[in-house]
């Protein structure tokens, strides 16, 4: 039941200088305890009138609390709601953008492989009228193979002993004239060395030390190619050199005289 105006009338009395304790013991214990009890009440009544509105307003404010932390649940609980819905379009986002990767990577394999098809089937385009005439090509050069296999196995057979004018000769007055004659049909200007051997074993013929002449040649393919043991005529030792060298990894024995 304390108020305001019974602590302004015991202010007074507060402000007296034998208002303490210490002078309240030394009249009586009793009025000791009295004198201290309405000095705690005045203090008690101040700190009240400070703390009752901030209690009103801590349970105003508790109030205010519990109704934000219901929204604040109802939000959160939609929040949940939403997160989950983003997760999914977001995971649906992914796979679709996957899908479009592989689709562009697809395509770009596809326009590769177009370009490269196109490239090709223009190529080839190019290259219709070059078969057409290798075809034609190779029709007379089956029409010319007999005569073709004759001079090359009458070369291997009988112009080994012969020099290069004496091979022509052979060749070309004796052996197309009869065959002229017989009308066998061959290969004018037959060329016997890219008959008989390809450029690749004339290439490690020259490293193994046969000489690039045509006669050097057409005298390494007679003795490559033919059935009978070739005699060599060889005062360079050209010959002997490149055999040697060709027959190496077989093993050749060589018997000196």
């Amino acid at each position: 039941s304390i108020n305001e105006e019974t602590v302004e009338l015991l202010q007074p009395y507060f402000d007296m200088e034998d208002y303490t304790m210490e002078h309240g013991k030394k009249v009586c214990g009793n009025v000791a305890g009295l004198l201290s009890w309405t000095q705690a009440m005045a203090v008690f009544y101040g700190v009240n009138r400070d703390v009752l509105p901030l209690k009103a307003n801590l349970a105003k404010q508790e109030g205010h609390l519990k109704i934000a932390n219901a929204e604040l649940a109802t939000a959160q609980e939609a929040l949940d709601e939403k997160q989950a819905e983003l997760d999914k379009v977001r995971a649906n986002f992914d796979a679709a953008m996957k899908e479009k990767m592989e689709l562009l990577n697809d395509a770009e394999t596809c326009r590769r492989k177009m370009q490269a098809a196109s490239a090709l089937i223009d190529g080839l385009s190019g290259e219709k009228l070059r078969w057409t005439q290798q075809r034609k090509e190779f029709k007379s050069q089956i029409n010319r193979l007999v005569g073709d296999v004759l001079l090359c196995t009458g070369f291997l057979s009988y112009c080994g002993p012969f020099n290069q004018k004496f091979r022509k000769l052979l060749l070309k007055d004796l052996w197309e004239a009869e065959m002229t004659a017989h009308k066998i049909p061959f290969s004018e200007n037959l060329n016997l060395i890219s008959m008989l051997v390809d450029p690749p074993t004339i290439s490690e013929w020259n490293l193994q030390g046969l000489p690039g002449d045509d006669f050097s040649i057409q005298n390494g393919i007679i003795v490559a190619k033919a059935t009978r043991y070739p005699l060599l005529v060889d005062p360079q030792t050209q010959g002997k050199s490149w055999i040697k060298k060709k027959e190496q990894d077989n093993e050749l024995q060589v018997n000196s005289v």
